[in-house]
């Protein structure tokens, strides 16, 4: 799931690159790539993000050309691996469509591109148009002062509501949404206290690049990956013990 997930990411941002250029949005990708990995350790975001934003640079033709099209399928690829993992973690056996599935895979990359471009929109944007408002309307600073809070509320909601569909949508079998929801709480939890961890860990001991030189940036970011994808399977671990559990005691 790591190594499918870096893999994923530079693919996906060329698509969003593509998709944002062909509405007008330019620089669309890096911002989304520079509000993705913002809550990632510094060590480990800044080595990636500097070799994103000079893949971002080279000019992409439209929408429909052969390598973003490409770079849609490499980027589904990381979904595929989640839901391997988590049908492994749920103890559930693949049924369906592999042709079906890869169509849910591709819809649901290009679904996460449109809401990312829509959210990063929000959050550039949304500074300028307060800052215009209250320079005519000084009063009213301080409730827009409350949408600020709420436009990054809004990154945790679409945090949660993509982890629940992940685990709804992705693996065989029905799920309800509190049969889901405490893999979704623990993951985020975890993710919290691996990523300050981590950051502490690579500023106090870690020399990755005595070890692997200059591949150091890509290494640090897998093993990242690694403790976040150990994070996220202990979810759908949970929720399917918690599930036997109940199944059980009936």
């Amino acid at each position: 799931v790591a190594l499918s997930a870096l893999m994923a990411i530079f693919p996906l941002l060329i698509f969003i690159a593509a998709l944002a250029g062909y509405f007008g949005l330019e620089g669309a990708a890096e911002q989304v790539s520079d509000l993705v990995f913002d809550s990632w350790p510094d060590q480990v975001a800044e080595p990636v993000v500097r070799e994103i934003h000079q893949v971002l640079t080279v000019p992409r033709g439209d929408v429909l050309t052969f390598g973003v099209v490409a770079a849609l399928w490499f980027a589904s690829n990381g979904i595929e691996a989640v839901r391997t993992a988590l049908n492994r973690a749920y103890r559930q056996r693949e049924t369906r469509s592999f042709l079906l599935l890869r169509i849910q895979s591709l819809g649901l990359v290009i679904l996460g591109a449109v809401i990312l471009i829509a959210y990063t929109f929000l959050v550039v944007l949304a500074p300028l148009v307060i800052a215009t408002i209250t320079a005519w309307f000084p009063a009213v600073e301080e409730l827009l002062a409350s949408f600020d809070v709420a436009r990054y509320s809004l990154a945790g909601i679409l945090l949660v509501t993509g982890l629940v569909m992940v685990h709804w949508l992705l693996p065989a079998g029905r799920r309800g949404f509190l049969e889901m929801l405490p893999g979704v709480l623990v993951t985020l939890l975890l993710w919290m206290v691996a990523g300050a961890a981590f950051g502490a860990y690579l500023a106090r001991f870690a020399n990755y690049v005595s070890t692997y030189g200059g591949l150091a940036g890509i290494m640090t970011a897998l093993v990242f990956l690694y403790i976040c994808s150990l994070a996220f399977l202990l979810g759908g671990e949970l929720n399917a013990a918690l599930i036997r559990h109940r199944t059980l005691s009936h």
